[in-house]
This record gives structure tokens, C-alpha cells and sequence, in this order.
């Protein structure tokens, strides 16, 4: 039987990287997004998946795009919380829609989607969720309150829905990636950029297919006594515990 996978934040960067490796699994899979309409018809298009279009802040508009997955693909599966967005500043100057938005988009959407799929997988007794937080959730950020405070949230929300759904066949576990080569990394000004990398001590910026690795053994078959796990991927730039 072939599981459905659903991806939020799915048509670029570390999204389309796990769209692409859960494709590749033998699942069918949904890519969520906002806005970016050439980046999701290319996706579409090249990994020859289905993509939706919504707003992960809000909660009506995830359990219509739940809905449109599971209508053309059949139950959610795999639930894959990855879409985020930053919109950095000091705190002392934060603007309350800039730290808004950022919890909405970041921390309330794991509730906004989860929430749609989690009965159907209690009823079928099985499911994975899979919860892409940030190096910054663990030990913070300056200029990322909000960031680092939505990240941090989504590691708790993870560890608090692994045991109350553990029994029923559902894993709930978070992936904490360093700094990524992706369009957000990108834009960072060159010589921070240089800063950062010098800080990891493997030398190099993450790739997107090394955390697509990670969600699919996560997604898998014999992953079912990994729950409420939350793996670091950053090259050591930080050991946690």
C-alpha cells in the first residue's frame, strides 16, 4: 500500500528536497504553499507531484487543503510540518505583526495542520508527523526572538503529542537542521555568510537532501519505536544534549 505524504513549505529548499525523497520512497505526495506560483509549477511539473496552495497560519484554510490532498490521494499518512518564514529584528524594535506573523506561520501551524489529519491516523492506527524546527529553536538567535521562540514551541508541541498518541501507531518527531544551503541561507550578505560557515565545524553549509534522509527514515515502515525524538542536524555547530 502506497502511504500519502503531505509537505508543507514543499516547493523549495528543504521541502522540495523531502518532497522529492518521499517520492522517490514510493509515496504519493502533496506539496504545500504560500505564493510562490512559478517555484510550485516547476515543482509540480519536475517531481511530478500534487501541489496546494494555502495559508498555514490559518486553520480554516489548512483543513480545506487536508481535505483537497486527501479527496485526490487518499488519507494523510505522513504529515511533514515544514513551512516557515522569518522576518528578523531586535527585539527592543519588534513590531507586534512582525513577531504575529512569525508564530502564526511558524508555531501555529503545526497546530492549524496536524489537528486535520491527527483522528484519521488514530483511527487507522498509524501515522508519522514530522516537525522541521531550527538549530535557533535550541539555542537561540539575536535578532530572532520570534523565530527561536516558534522553533523552540514546535520541540515541546513535538514531546507532548508523541505520548498522547503513542499508543495508537502515530511517531511525532523534530528535526533541528543547522544552516542549509537554501534561498533563505542565500540571501544572507556574503561575508556573514563566511562567518557562519566557519563556525561549523564540518566546514560547509547542510544540504537539503541530508534532512529529506532523515523525514524519510522517520516516514518509514520500521521507524515505529522512534517517537518524540528530537534530532540535530548541523554539523556541530551545536551539541545538544
Amino acid at each position: 500500500m502506497s502511504r500519502v505524504a503531505f509537505v508543507t513549505g514543499g516547493t523549495r529548499g528543504i521541502g522540495k528536497a523531502i518532497v522529492e525523497r518521499l517520492k522517490a520512497d514510493g509515496m504519493k505526495v502533496a506539496a504545500g504553499y504560500s505564493g510562490n506560483e512559478e517555484a510550485a509549477a516547476a515543482t509540480a511539473k519536475e517531481l511530478d507531484v500534487m501541489v496546494v496552495k494555502g495559508n498555514v497560519g490559518n486553520f480554516e484554510d489548512c483543513a480545506r487543503a487536508v481535505k483537497e490532498v486527501e479527496d485526490a490521494l487518499g488519507p494523510i499518512d505522513v504529515l511533514v510540518n515544514n513551512a516557515g518564514i522569518t522576518r528578523d529584528g531586535f527585539f527592543h524594535k519588534m513590531t507586534y505583526e512582525q513577531w504575529g506573523e512569525v508564530i502564526r506561520v511558524n508555531m501555529d501551524s503545526a497546530f492549524n495542520m496536524t489537528r486535520p489529519v491527527i483522528e484519521g491516523m488514530r483511527e487507522r492506527n498509524w501515522g508519522r508527523v514530522i516537525n522541521i524546527s531550527s538549530i535557533n529553536g535550541q539555542k537561540g538567535q539575536v535578532g530572532q526572538t520570534n523565530y527561536s521562540a516558534a522553533k523552540a514551541g514546535l520541540i515541546g508541541f513535538t514531546k507532548a503529542l508523541a505520548l498522547e498518541n503513542a499508543k495508537k501507531g502515530i511517531t511525532v518527531n523534530v528535526i533541528c537542521p543547522g544552516y542549509i544551503d537554501t534561498d533563505m541561507v542565500a540571501g544572507v550578505p556574503e561575508n556573514v555568510l563566511a562567518g557562519i560557515v566557519a563556525g561549523i565545524p564540518v566546514g560547509r553549509l547542510g544540504k537539503g537532501e541530508e534532512i529529506a534522509d532523515m523525514v524519510s527514515y522517520l516516514a518509514g515502515e520500521r521507524a515505529g519505536f522512534v517517537t518524540g525524538a528530537t534530532f540535530t542536524l548541523n554539523g556541530g555547530q551545536y551539541l545538544a544534549s
